[in-house]
C-alpha cells in the first residue's frame, strides 16, 4: 500500500468508522432482546468502557506506532509465538466481519430486489472490493469516506423523524414499555446480558491500530475520538428512541432490520427505504475495513517470517496483492462450507474480537511493565487498564454463557489457523525432523532419501542463512544474554551481528568484548559479529546499514529507548526492540 499519500482524519475514521458505526444497525436490536427497556442503559457501559480503550489504544500505538495492532505490542515486549496468537485472532476476527458484513448487506438489499441471489450478491461484493483494494489504500479510502458520510446523515434523519414522531404522537409506548418485566426477571441480570451481547458493537475499534503507518500524523488518536463519539452518541439514542417509539412486542420480530423498520414506522416508507439502502452501504465499508486492516497486519507478519515471503509481492499500486487474494479466497471457502448460515461464523467473531480487546489491554501491561521509559503521547491509568480488562472478560463469560456452543465453533477455525502459525514458526524443527526420518528411510530408497535430503538442507541454509542485528550501547552480559536467548527462541537464524557505535575518540571497551566471547562460547548455534564503527544511532544509519548489509530494518534489534531518545520508533523502519 501507497507510503506515499498518507490518510487523512476523514479518511482513516471512515475505513474504521464504516465497521464500528455499522453496529447501529443491529446492536439495538441485540441489546433490546436482553435487556429490554433498558438496553440504553447496556450501551451506556459499553460507551463508557469504550473510553478507557481510547487511552489503553493510544498508549500503546503512540509508543509503538507500527502495524500490527495486538500482534505489534506483543512482539515488542513479549516472544513471536505470544504475538502470533493474537494475530491469528486477529485474521479470524476480520474473516467473520468480512464474510458476515458483506452477506448481511446482501440480506438488507433482498428486502429491496426480492430476487437477488444472495449467496452470489455476497461473492460478488467480496470480489469488488478485493479489486478495489488491489487498486491501492488511496482510492478505497475515497469509497469509504463517500459510505461513512451517508451513514452518519442517515442515522441523524433518523433520530430526527423518531424524535418528531414521539413529539406529536406522545410517550405512551414509553410508558407501556417500562411496565413489561426485564427479560430475565432481574435488572442486573438484563443489563449484564445486554452489555455482553452489546459489546460486539464495538467492533471496528480495534481496525485503526492495523494501519495507522498509513495514516498522517497525529491522525491515530483522532480516529479514536471519532469512533467513539460515534457510537456513543448514536447506539444508546436509538436503542431509547426505539424503546419509547415500538413496542417490545414489536422488536423481536424485526430484529434483523430494526432500523428500517423503526424509520418506515417514524419517517414513512421513503425513511425506511433509505435506511435499508445506508445498511447496504455501511455493511459493505465494513468489508473494506476487513480487506485494509488484515493487509497491515499480515504484511507485518510476513516480514517477520512468519507467513510465507511471497506475500510481500506488490503492484504497481504498492499493494500486497496476493495476501489480499489469499484473504478473499479464504472468505470465499467460509461462506460456501457454511452456505450462507451465518450462525456459526458468529461465535467465530464473537470470540475473536473480544480477545483481541482483552491482548490489547494486557499488552499495554507488558508495555508498562517491560518498556517503562519509552516515550507515549497518552497515558492509560492502571486502574483504567483493569477495569477495562475486567469489563472483556465479563463481555467474554456473557456471551459464552448466552451461546456454549459459540465455543466449540470458534475452536474449529481457531485451531487449524493456530497450528498452520505454529508450523511456520517451528519450520527448523520441522526440518530437522524430515531430514531425520529421511536418514532412516535410505535403506529402502537410497536414492530418494539422497534427493530429499538435499532439498531439506538447502531449505535449512536458505531459512539460517538471514542475518540479524542487535544495536548495543555498551549493554551489560545479562542484557546481551537476553539478546542471544531471544534470537535463538524466535528467530530462525545462525548468524548475528552485535554493533556499537563509536563516538571521536572513543575505543571498543574490553569488557564488552569480553562478554560477547563467553556468550559465543555459550551459545555454539549462532556465529556472532562484532561490529564496532564510528557514527549516530538513527534512521538515516539503520537506512544506510539495512541497505549495505542487506539485512531488512525488522531483523535490527535494540533495547527500549528512554524518555530522551529523539525519534518516534516508526521513523526507525521497523526496528524492534527486544530488551
Amino acid at each position: 500500500m501507497s507510503h506515499e499519500k498518507k490518510l487523512n482524519e476523514l479518511e482513516a475514521t471512515a475505513i474504521c468508522g464504516n465497521d464500528i458505526s455499522s453496529s447501529c444497525l443491529y446492536v439495538s436490536a441485540l441489546a433490546i432482546a436482553y435487556a429490554g427497556q433498558y438496553a440504553w442503559v447496556a450501551l451506556l457501559f459499553v460507551g463508557a468502557v469504550l473510553f478507557l480503550f481510547r487511552k489503553i489504544y493510544g498508549e500503546v500505538v503512540g509508543a509503538l506506532p507500527l502495524n500490527g495492532g495486538a500482534y505489534n505490542v506483543l512482539l515488542n515486549t513479549t516472544s513471536k509465538r505470544n504475538a502470533a496468537l493474537a494475530a491469528c485472532l486477529t485474521i479470524l476476527s476480520y474473516m467473520a466481519t468480512a464474510v458476515i458484513s458483506a452477506s448481511e448487506a446482501m440480506h438488507y438489499l433482498h428486502t429491496l430486489w426480492h430476487g437477488l441471489p444472495i449467496i452470489g450478491a455476497t461473492l460478488g461484493l467480496l470480489g469488488l472490493f478485493l479489486a478495489l483494494t488491489i487498486l491501492g489504500i488511496s482510492e478505497s479510502a475515497k469509497v469509504a469516506v463517500g459510505i461513512f458520510l451517508v451513514h452518519l446523515t442517515s442515522l441523524t434523519l433518523l433520530v430526527i423523524a423518531t424524535i418528531w414522531f414521539l413529539a406529536t404522537n406522545g410517550f405512551g409506548t414509553l410508558s407501556f414499555n417500562f411496565t413489561q418485566p426485564v427479560p430475565g426477571g432481574h435488572l442486573l441480570t438484563a443489563l449484564f446480558f445486554g452489555f455482553s451481547a452489546a459489546m460486539l458493537g464495538i467492533s471496528g475499534f480495534e481496525s485503526s491500530a492495523n494501519f495507522v503507518e498509513e495514516q498522517a500524523p497525529g491522525v491515530f488518536g483522532k480516529t479514536l475520538r471519532n469512533m467513539w463519539v460515534v457510537v456513543s452518541f448514536f447506539n444508546p439514542v436509538i436503542a431509547f428512541l426505539a424503546v419509547a417509539a415500538l413496542p417490545l412486542a414489536e422488536v423481536g420480530p424485526n430484529t434483523e432490520t430494526l432500523l428500517s423498520y423503526l424509520g418506515t414506522k417514524t419517517g414513512g416508507r421513503w425513511l425506511g427505504t433509505l435506511i435499508s439502502v445506508d445498511a447496504v452501504a455501511v455493511l459493505s465499508g465494513a468489508v473494506l475495513t476487513s480487506f485494509v486492516g488484515v493487509s497491515g497486519l499480515m504484511k507485518r507478519m510476513t516480514l517477520d517470517r512468519i507467513l510465507p515471503q511471497s506475500f510481500l509481492k506488490e503492484n504497481k499500486r504498492q499493494s500486497n496483492y496476493l495476501i489480499l487474494i489469499v484473504f478473499f479466497l479464504l472468505c470465499v471457502s467460509v461462506l460456501l462450507i457454511t452456505n450462507g448460515q451465518l450462525g456459526p461464523l458468529s461465535g467465530v467473531y464473537t470470540i475473536s474480537f473480544l480477545s483481541v480487546m482483552a491482548f490489547f489491554a494486557l499488552g499495554n501491561f507488558l508495555l508498562k511493565s517491560k518498556r517503562p521509559n519509552l516515550p507515549r503521547p497518552v497515558y492509560a491509568g492502571i486502574l483504567t487498564v483493569t477495569v477495562a480488562l475486567l469489563s472483556i472478560l465479563l463481555a467474554l463469560y456473557g456471551n459464552i454463557r448466552l451461546h456454549p456452543d459459540y465455543l466449540i465453533v470458534f475452536l474449529q477455525y481457531f485451531l487449524p489457523a493456530m497450528l498452520l502459525v505454529y508450523g511456520m514458526l517451528n519450520r527448523t524443527a520441522i526440518l530437522n525432523l524430515t531430514l531425520a526420518a529421511m536418514k532412516s528411510f535410505a535403506e529402502h530408497s537410497p536414492r530418494f532419501s539422497r534427493v530429499a535430503r538435499l532439498l531439506v538442507r538447502r531449505k535449512l541454509r536458505q531459512l539460517h542463512q538471514q542475518e540479524f542485528v542487535f544495536f548495543t550501547k555498551g549493554d551489560n552480559v545479562s542484557n546481551l544474554n537476553k539478546v542471544m536467548a531471544y534470537v535463538v527462541e524466535n528467530e530462525f537464524t545462525n548468524r548475528l551481528k552485535i554493533v556499537t557505535l563509536l563516538q571521536d575518540g572513543e575505543t571498543f571497551p574490553e569488557e564488552l568484548m569480553n562478554d560477547i566471547r563467553v556468550l559465543d562460547r555459550a551459545y555454539e548455534q549462532i556465529e556472532v559479529e562484532v561490529v564496532a564503527m564510528p557514527g549516530t544511532f538513527g534512521p538515516e544509519l539503520i537506512d544506510q546499514l539495512s541497505e549495505e548489509w542487506e539485512i531488512p530494518k525488522n531483523f535490527m534489534f535494540i533495547g527500549s529507548p528512554g524518555d530522551r531518545f529523539p525519534y518516534q520508533i516508526s521513523e526507525l523502519g521497523g526496528v524492534r526492540l527486544i530488551i
